[in-house]
């Protein structure tokens, strides 16, 4: 359930930077524990150890992320305690220092409504979830962060993730000169 949810929450965030209006200024997320996958996004699990969900791998395809194509996303990771009903996350989406989005999703009711393999209440156990979404072609080549904190019903730390997407390279091919 929280996984699918993840990744729905993810894709959530990358489609809402669609609406987006690009500014001038960026924020760089930057710090020794970033994982960067190539120069288009990166991702942070800013959580501890004790959180209830510890983040392993993401994965995108295509790699990069490109406007208007499907994308693919699979995150591996371990649920340490029960997730139950009333789980949710706080999503921010920034663009430079513009906040473009900020809402609470319920964890679980996404995970219903994007018809996720784990459902709640979920167990604690390893999960690999994969989803896959339209992006929208409207996206801005622009830089954004994607800001995510999870909390169970009884608002522990459940994760916490930040991620950085940056649309504004264009994939190219390498000549190899």
């Amino acid at each position: 359930m929280l996984r699918s949810s993840l990744i729905t929450l993810l894709v959530v965030c990358l489609a809402a930077v669609g609406i987006a209006n690009p500014v001038p200024e960026q924020i760089s997320l930057q710090t020794d524990d970033t994982v960067h996958t190539t120069d288009s996004w990166s991702y942070l699990d800013c959580g501890v150890t004790s959180d209830i969900v510890q983040i392993e791998t993401i994965e995108v395809y295509p790699d990069p992320p490109q406007p208007g194509k499907d994308l693919t996303v699979k995150v591996k990771g371990l649920v340490n305690e029960v997730i139950e009903e009333g789980a949710y996350a706080d999503v921010t989406v920034k663009l430079g220092l513009v906040k473009l989005l900020q809402k609470r999703f319920d964890v679980c009711e996404e995970a219903r409504n994007a018809n996720a393999t784990v459902q709640c209440p979920a167990d604690p156990g390893a999960y690999v979830i994969e989803q896959t979404v339209a992006l929208p072609k409207e996206i801005p080549r622009a830089k954004f962060i994607v800001s995510v904190r999870g909390y169970t019903v009884e608002d522990e730390d459940m994760l916490c993730l930040d991620l950085k997407v940056d649309f504004m390279k264009k994939p190219f091919f390498k000549l190899g000169w």
